[in-house]
């Protein structure tokens, strides 16, 4: 099962490397480009329809039950994160990030936890899936609301972007409105007809998706192309970006698993804790940036969060085939033959 996961994961993360690679190549230009930017602004918008359409409201009444452990989890994912991104224009040596690329950073900070990798990973610890299962969809839902009115909130008032560059205008929120919250309620309000069609046909819908996300990318590369993106940056903060990407989700992992313990959560509660709440969901993430940061470089913006998932992705699988061995041990010496 993991190693199937995987698998799947490292194709859309191919396509993804494959559409930024060939948009910084051959980017969309001209009426191309007006075509493909038309397109990206209605596969966002269906792209939220269905996230809506698959979310049941239920699923935040269901996870009050828990509150604990999934008032945790939010903790980490809403508070946490952010005041870490925060602390990061103090932290990071000036010019090792540009006022981009730490915008991105902040913003992947601001995103909602994952749904499948989170609950996946959880599963193959043998961890709280029920638990990790609410708390993910939570964090989902309450994610398409928070995220713009947390960027919005704390962009400009930036200490590394003191000049507004790389920042949130107030004119985006009638495009969060329109692309965003519109389609997601509109999915909601539309379960009633649309929820037996997105569960019987899940896996072309879940194709959809990631196409659309895959225009995103080729769109916003694009963009950076046509813009000079890469000209702004050098090796050494691409380098410095990756470190910093990398120290973060180890804090995190860290915090996750000591604070669970802390706290009194049972093993299994604490994996659940640990993979939901380090977690930070590109298929939310990139959409939500071409429309909070349109006319902005969102190649670079985007940047940060392509590396954070990636960087989580190898991280928790690695984890999790940890927590699961002593529980395949201890089966395997139960069925072993005794004399």
């Amino acid at each position: 099962m993991a190693a199937r996961l995987r698998l799947r994961l490292d194709r859309f993360l191919l396509a993804i490397l494959v559409a930024a690679i060939l948009a910084t190549i051959v980017p969309a230009r001209g009426a191309g480009a007006v075509v493909l930017s038309n397109g990206v602004t209605a596969g966002i918008a269906l792209l939220f329809f269905l996230y809506g359409a698959r979310m049941h409201p239920r699923d935040t009444l269901e996870g009050l039950k828990h509150w604990r452990l999934h008032g945790v989890i939010l903790g980490f994912t809403y508070v946490l994160f952010p005041l870490i991104g925060l602390a990061l224009a103090f932290l990071v040596p000036i010019g090792l990030l540009t006022p981009a690329l730490y915008t991105g950073l902040l913003y992947t900070t601001l995103l909602p936890s994952t749904v499948q990798s989170s609950v996946t990973f959880t599963s193959i610890a043998r961890g709280n899936v029920a638990g990790a299962v609410v708390s993910a969809s939570m964090s989902n839902l309450i994610g398409v609301f928070l995220t713009p009115i947390l960027v919005i909130a704390l962009m400009n008032a930036s200490p590394i972007n003191p000049s507004g560059q790389a920042s949130v205008h107030p004119e985006a929120v009638l495009d969060i409105v329109l692309q965003i919250l519109v389609p997601y309620v509109l999915g909601q309000l539309s379960r009633r007809w649309t929820a037996a069609y997105v569960t019987k046909h899940k896996k072309p819908l879940r194709f959809v998706d990631q196409a659309i996300i895959v225009l995103v990318v080729f769109s916003a590369f694009s963009a950076g192309r046509r813009e000079h993106m890469w000209s702004q940056v050098s090796v050494v903060q691409v380098v410095g970006l990756l470190a910093t990407c990398l120290v973060v989700l180890a804090i995190v992992l860290g915090l996750t698993w000591w604070l669970a313990g802390r706290l009194g959560f049972s093993h299994e509660d604490r994996i659940a804790i640990q993979f939901c709440g380090s977690k930070k969901s590109l298929a939310t993430g990139l959409p939500m940036a071409a429309v909070l940061f349109a006319g902005q470089p969102i190649g670079l913006i985007a940047l940060p969060l392509m590396i954070f998932h990636q960087a989580q992705l190898m991280a928790c699988s690695a984890l999790a085939q940890r927590y699961a061995r002593p529980d395949e041990d201890a089966d395997a010496a139960a069925d072993a033959p005794t004399a």
